[in-house]
């Protein structure tokens, strides 16, 4: 392959870091304050817990599916077992073990809606729509005043801050990121997930069990929707039932800026990471113009189809690319016969 193509390539499909570096060059031009230190460190705190659903849509779509239940499996799960830790059980849970307990919830969502997409072939869009229609009507009726406060163990992921004024919330959420990005690209369960959102049936043939990839990929998803659950709640100290209303559509956008793809087989955690981080920008450098409420509510409607557009556009130029590769080789080999 060429070295140009490669270059080309190359930057199609990490196009979401260029993206980025433009967008922070224009805020830092044109935008008050958007380039200090404090609002930086502000839009990585802010970005956390996005960061967090976009990355578990982001690894559903590269297995070549679509999880809306992830924005009510945030409230779920961090709602349910601080019920279990202080009011439900007739002696109370320590702080560790309601974590653990949130993030185990939050993986057994995931487990019921990868056994019945998998096993049982409930159509995805249906099954997990009616799961977050479910589980939002579950924490609307078990939580309908805030649980507050919070164990200072149990908020200290979302809330505590370290060295600098950084919150502990950043360097989790990086070390999260990080592990993915290594499981997905240099071991043999990266390369199998990948392998069954890029073509199933071959995968399949090949020896992979395609269905247990697809349930491991909703019990991820769910876990890192938990994981975001403790976070927002860590970071206003308490539950309250509203949590992650209306998240679900900009992970989704999160993910296809962050080069996943509605066809899946593409994609990768660092991708959406920039995803994740683009959002996080748009949204702060609105608030900072002093853009009004309703108004930052339509342009994230608009990134949206910003993002479906990209999604086909870069399939369209990776496949033109490609094709002119293909036919640059056959007239080279007919011009040597």
């Amino acid at each position: 392959m060429p070295k140009k193509l490669q270059i080309e390539l190359f930057l199609l499909d990490n196009l979401i870091w260029v993206i980025l570096a433009g967008f922070f060059l224009l805020n830092a031009i044109i935008t008050p304050m958007f380039a200090t230190y404090t609002n930086l460190v502000n839009i990585l705190y802010h970005s956390a817990i996005m960061s967090m659903l976009v990355l578990g849509e982001g690894l559903i779509m590269v297995i070549g599916q679509l999880d809306l239940s992830i924005e009510s499996t945030l409230v779920f799960a961090p709602g349910v077992a601080m019920l279990l830790a202080t009011r439900w059980l007739p002696f109370p849970l320590d702080p560790v073990t309601a974590i653990i307990l949130t993030l185990v919830i939050g993986a057994l969502i995931g487990l019921f809606n990868g056994i019945c997409i998998a096993k049982i072939e409930v159509n995805p869009f249906l099954q997990t729509l009616s799961m977050m229609i479910i589980l939002r009507g579950l924490a609307l009726f078990l939580i309908p005043l805030s649980i507050f406060p919070l164990s200072k163990v149990y908020s200290y992921a979302g809330q505590a801050r370290m060295i600098g004024n950084i919150p502990v919330a950043i360097p989790i959420v990086l070390i999260i990121f990080l592990i993915f990005h290594f499981v997905m690209q240099y071991t043999s369960f990266g390369r199998h997930f990948m392998a069954t959102g890029g073509n199933a049936k071959a995968s399949y043939i090949s020896g992979i069990n395609t269905k247990r990839m697809l349930i491991y990929a909703f019990v991820i998803a769910g876990f890192l929707a938990a994981v975001a659950g403790l976070l927002a709640a860590g970071r206003q100290n308490s539950v309250s039932n509203s949590m992650g209303e209306g998240m679900v559509l900009l992970a989704f956008a999160g993910a296809i800026l962050g080069g996943a793809s509605l066809e899946g087989g593409k994609g990768t955690p660092l991708g959406m990471l920039g995803g994740a981080l683009l959002l996080g920008m748009f949204s702060n450098s609105l608030n900072l113009l002093g853009v009004g409420v309703t108004l930052v509510y339509a342009t994230q409607g608009a990134l949206i189809f910003v993002a479906i557009v990209l999604d086909r556009v870069r399939i369209k130029v990776r496949n033109h690319l490609l094709h002119q590769e293909q036919v640059r080789k056959l007239m080279i080999r007919e011009q040597g016969d």
